[in-house]
């Protein structure tokens, strides 16, 4: 089976020397780069991007792009604040995006990745029929630059998200697979989750949590290898699968014990990347 290269999520800053050295501190290859600041999708911040890159033997792997307006964490407020499922939003975030594929292709990066929202498990819902050209539109663009357009998981069940990959229709779509956001948000398993969507994974986040505990908020995440993930086992089914691409540690805490963990998750990964 092949070895998958080991990564580590970090945000884009209008001097990304920083995170990209820090990529580097921690022993790791690949990274991909989080910006919920759109207007530092600029030509210089992709230029000093790029060059940051290259001068610590960094690969980054897609560009998470995010976008303005309220996003609220949660199963109440989620779904009409998050991705391009809240009609109120969508025109925004669509330029939002477009400007992650532009800055992307600068970069030479081949996907930008995205939480899309709360799909409608109903495919005769209103808010579905309305996203499915928003989601072709933004796909076709960044088909159009030589990109794949990829969904995180994690607001919607992997039988809604394939669904709505069917309805897009175009050649260009993946699926960014973060298998504690599939139990967090209480949507699947996400070892099952492979046999729905694996074929379509093109990244993965290593982040562990729980499923949630009441009805209202997500579960807890958790330092990788302490959650319900079960990575010796989702690993080497993804490789099973062909999946060849990177495992990405993300850890959405900061400080000390971030750092710590992320080392953590690493030794853990490791073996199993290798393997």
């Amino acid at each position: 089976m092949p070895e998958l290269p080991l990564g580590v999520i970090v945000g884009l800053r209008e001097d990304p020397e920083e995170p990209i050295r820090k990529v580097r501190d921690l022993g790791l290859p690949t990274c991909q780069i989080s910006c919920w600041r759109t207007e530092l999708f600029t030509e210089e911040v992709a230029e000093r991007l790029g060059e940051a890159a290259e001068r610590y033997g960094v690969r980054v792997t897609t560009i998470w792009t995010g976008y303005p307006g309220p996003a609220v964490w949660n199963l109440v407020d989620g779904p009409s604040t998050i991705g391009l499922v809240p009609k109120k939003w969508r025109k925004e975030r669509l330029e939002a995006l477009k400007r992650g594929s532009e800055f992307a292709r600068r970069l030479g990066v081949g996907s930008i990745t995205t939480h899309v929202g709360f799909i409608p498990e109903d495919p005769k819902d209103e808010d579905y029929v309305t996203l499915i050209p928003v989601l072709r539109e933004i796909a076709e663009y960044c088909g159009e630059r030589g990109q794949y357009f990829c969904f995180e998981t994690g607001q919607e069940t992997p039988v809604a998200l394939l669904r709505t990959m069917e309805d897009v229709g175009t050649e260009n779509l993946g699926v960014n697979l973060d298998p504690a956001n599939l139990l967090m948000y209480g949507k699947a398993n996400p070892i099952d989750a492979l046999d729905i969507i694996g074929r379509f994974v093109r990244g993965v986040h290593a982040k562990d949590g729980e499923y949630p505990t009441d009805g209202r908020s997500l579960g807890k995440e958790k330092p990788l290898g302490e959650g319900r993930v079960n990575f010796p086992v989702l690993i080497p089914k993804l490789k099973s699968l062909g999946y060849t691409g990177p495992i990405t540690v993300e850890r959405e805490i900061s400080g000390e014990q971030q750092v710590r963990d992320i080392f953590r998750a690493k030794e853990i990964l490791e073996p199993l990347c290798r393997g």
